[in-house]
């Protein structure tokens, strides 16, 4: 019995950055980027191009960037889980219990251009 892999090949995508992360963008794919000012609905312009793939299997390599932009709309507001941060100093009764959860934005990718 041989296990084999489906593997998908995409015509054209780009890797991004935002927020300190690298994003693939693929046109047609939800990404979740950390919070972006804006209505849900509206459609923004993302730059910060780092690699970008070409129909013809051709690559570009941005040397650090490449200009362009990647077209999104954004879907919905959201917040993520929820983590807890727990200090302590042992023998000294100091304790210090805070929650935190990041806003994040969840954008549909347009075109990539």
């Amino acid at each position: 019995m041989t296990n084999t892999v489906n593997a998908v090949e995409f015509n054209r995508y780009a890797i991004f950055k935002n927020g300190g992360k690298q994003y693939q963008a693929i046109e047609g794919k939800t990404i979740e980027l950390e919070k972006i000012e804006g209505e849900v609905g509206q459609q923004l312009e993302l730059d910060g191009i780092l690699f970008r793939k070409l129909e013809d299997g051709k690559f570009e390599i941005g040397k650090p960037e490449l200009t362009g932009t990647i077209k999104v709309s954004i879907v919905k507001h959201m917040l993520g889980d929820k983590i807890t941060i727990f200090k302590f100093k042992r023998r000294k009764k100091s304790r210090v219990k805070k929650g935190h959860r990041q806003q994040h934005t969840v954008v549909r990718v347009e075109s990539i251009v």
